[in-house]
């Protein structure tokens, strides 16, 4: 495996890549790599000539200081399991390589940019559209891959690379969870023995709200979802949605969304975890 510090090293190796007519698998992380992003860059492997992986704590999409602070860095270990994994390239800048100047751009997703995520976290996206563009042109993939775990997030790239009119291949990953049903997430981590044999009840609870749905409308399940979560003493809920799964916007009846996914996002102490199912 091949590690680079600056763009320049990277797209000189890349473009030997291409013009040997190479197709280019690329997963964007910000480390503390787990078995979620490994699934990512088995795809990856599977489906392209060569995979890029990048290692970049983004501070633009972080509206919380502390979080940015506490993100967990270990890029030795993370090099380690890259090599183990087979992965050819990896990009790990640092925050002067990806802004030498101030980034100023604006991004307008429309109704993604109001709602959940969006909402509870301003900026967020903004800071998230930015270094992604800025990758996409560094690597020039043939396809990106992204887990549904960021499930808005996600359908923000997939409108990015609308609006630019980019070539990459957006692939969406299945959530990819622990033996317990907690989606994996570099945060876990941080939770205490006590807050981690919580964490399962979150997962556990959209599952048994997925099977209510013959019986509860949207609103009806939305309410008796955040209910359930409000009943677990450690959990301090930011929203409990069910959206469509186009511009994940609240809907009145089943029959008004083609396809519709039960989101929720809550603090487990001083973490921030997330998580959705498909209802249908």
């Amino acid at each position: 495996m091949q590690t680079f510090k600056t763009i320049k090293g990277l797209r000189e190796a890349l473009s030997a890549e291409r013009a040997a007519g190479n197709t280019i698998g690329f997963v964007p992380t910000m480390g503390a790599l787990h078995e979620g992003h490994l699934e990512l860059m088995r795809r990856a492997l599977r489906e392209n000539d060569c995979l890029v992986v990048s290692i970049f704590v983004n501070p633009i999409q972080f509206n919380n200081k502390e979080d940015l602070e506490k993100y967990p860095r270990v890029l030795e270990e993370d090099s380690k399991i890259l090599e183990d994994i087979g992965c050819q390239y990896l990009f790990a800048p640092d925050v002067d390589e990806m802004y030498p100047e101030p980034y100023k751009s604006e991004y307008d997703f429309g109704l993604l940019s109001e709602v959940m995520e969006a909402a509870f976290r301003p900026g967020h996206f903004n800071g998230v559209a930015i270094v992604v563009r800025k990758l996409f042109e560094i690597v020039e993939p043939t396809t990106a891959y992204f887990g549904e775990k960021d499930f808005q997030q996600l359908a923000v790239i997939q409108q990015l690379v609308k609006m630019f009119e980019m070539s990459v291949k957006i692939i969406p990953c299945s959530i990819v969870r622990e033996n317990d049903g907690l989606a994996m997430s570099s945060r876990n981590v941080r939770l205490t023995a006590h807050e981690r044999q919580l964490a399962p009840k979150i997962f556990q609870t959209l599952q048994k709200a997925k099977k209510l749905r013959n019986v509860l409308s949207p609103e009806e399940l939305r309410r008796w979802t955040r209910e359930e979560l409000d009943a677990v003493e450690d959990f301090n809920i930011d929203y409990v949605e069910i959206a469509e799964d186009q511009q994940l916007q609240p809907f009145q009846h089943w029959n008004d969304a083609s396809g519709a996914i039960l989101f929720v996002a809550l603090f487990l102490g001083k973490v921030r975890l997330i998580d959705n199912v498909r209802i249908f």
